[in-house]
């Protein structure tokens, strides 16, 4: 226990970085930007979703439907890059096991409070789910997974403090099973919407399974640097070690995210597919070009990848900067994912007289700030974990 403590313990003044009076504040002002966020969302709920959203029966989902998949596909990630380590036994990554999967149950309580807003009766999902159940509906098998897989990490990461490994890797492997499950099933809400060809097909599945290891990759490397750095700690070689791995995986998966996007480019536009055709050249040199290739392309995948290759996976606070620029790539490439999905009318080949060529969609202030607010609180949650539990300071098995 010496030597572990030796290696992880800060070289300046402990865990006073996160006692200090700016730790605090940082705190706070995550905490008050938390309750202005619920404040907007009971006022949505008082005066109507058609007054307080942007979103219309044309265009029923929107930002705070992005940050929600945003969160959740995080959450995902995060879980799946940690097993490697506890639950698959790869050495390598086991010293990210604690912080990973606190972050993950971070993430999707945060994508929890945004949905929450997002639909019109929150409660009813919990009751209906239960009592009246429909099981040919991938939004019932949605809410009733992702419930099932939060579960199973939230006792996984209880076990992980009592220093249960085994009954730990055990619990890891059942919220993989059930994260798997549920996010194949969220890429199948997108994908079975025949009506949505920017959607529509076996694709989608398989594209937020492999978009949310990138994800999760991106959030171990940022939030551990930013764990170690504002408690002053000085990384562990192990823990270093650890990284750097997960930095050469997080390397190969964008080499396949940027795969699977060159190609869903090239499918969208070669031969002119109807509907497929107007929303992918709304990402490519339309509305959204901007968001794809500066949000999406550029700082989601090509310059944290650059980054890890000039690094050679070593250099950690400059991957934890690239990131931090992935994850609010990723951000956009949810927004698009979701609002392009549903911008071209359903009756667009048919020449509609009155019809526009593509919808329009505007967040309004409201779901702006109740969209802030649930990335304040998974950030002042990760904060709060800090001082909670110490660091998560085991980080070698």
């Amino acid at each position: 226990m010496e030597t572990i403590l030796a290696k992880v313990l800060p070289q300046e003044g402990g865990l006073e970085g996160s006692k200090s009076p700016v730790y605090n504040a940082v705190i706070g002002l995550l905490g008050l930007l938390t309750l202005v966020g619920i404040a907007f969302g009971i006022h949505a709920l008082y005066i109507g979703h058609r007054l307080a959203y942007g979103c219309t029966r044309e265009v029923p989902w929107g930002l705070m439907l992005a940050g929600y998949v945003f969160f959740v596909v995080t959450s995902t990630g995060l879980c799946l890059v940690s097993s490697i380590g506890h639950v698959f036994g790869v050495e390598s990554f086991k010293p990210i096991a604690k912080r990973s999967v606190f972050l993950a149950i971070a993430t999707i309580i945060s994508g929890f409070l945004v949905i929450a807003f997002e639909i019109e009766n929150p409660w009813r999902m919990a009751i209906y789910n239960v009592i009246s159940p429909n099981v040919t509906s991938n939004i019932w098998w949605m809410g009733t997974l992702y419930g099932a897989y939060l579960f199973f990490m939230l006792i996984e990461f209880a076990l992980l403090q009592m220093g249960k490994h085994k009954q730990a890797g055990f619990l890891g492997l059942l919220g993989v099973i059930a994260g798997v499950a549920a996010h194949s099933n969220l890429g199948a809400v997108f994908g079975l919407l025949n009506g949505r060809e920017f959607w529509h097909g076996p694709y989608m599945p398989i594209y937020f399974i492999a978009s949310a290891m990138m994800s999760g990759c991106a959030a171990v490397l940022f939030f551990h640097w930013l764990g170690y750095k504002i408690n002053g700690w000085k990384m562990s070689d192990e823990l270093q070690n650890s990284l750097s791995a997960v930095a050469k995986l997080g390397a190969l998966l964008y080499m396949v995210l940027l795969f699977f996007t060159t190609w869903k480019v090239i499918s969208g536009i070669a031969g002119h597919p109807p509907g497929k055709y107007e929303a992918m050249m709304s990402l490519v040199t339309g509305t959204y070009a901007i968001n794809f290739w500066v949000g999406e392309v550029a700082l989601g995948m090509v310059i944290p990848f650059l980054i890890i290759l000039a690094v050679r996976a070593k250099n950690v606070p400059a991957m934890a900067l690239g990131s931090a620029g992935s994850l609010v790539g990723i951000f956009f490439m949810r927004y698009d994912l979701v609002v392009v999905g549903e911008i071209v009318p359903g009756f667009h080949e048919l020449n509609i007289v009155g019809m526009p060529a593509l919808y329009s969609y505007r967040p309004t202030l409201h779901e702006y700030i109740i969209t802030l607010g649930g990335i304040a609180f998974c950030g002042m949650l990760v904060m709060v974990g800090e001082r909670l539990f110490r660091g998560h300071l085991s980080e070698s098995h």
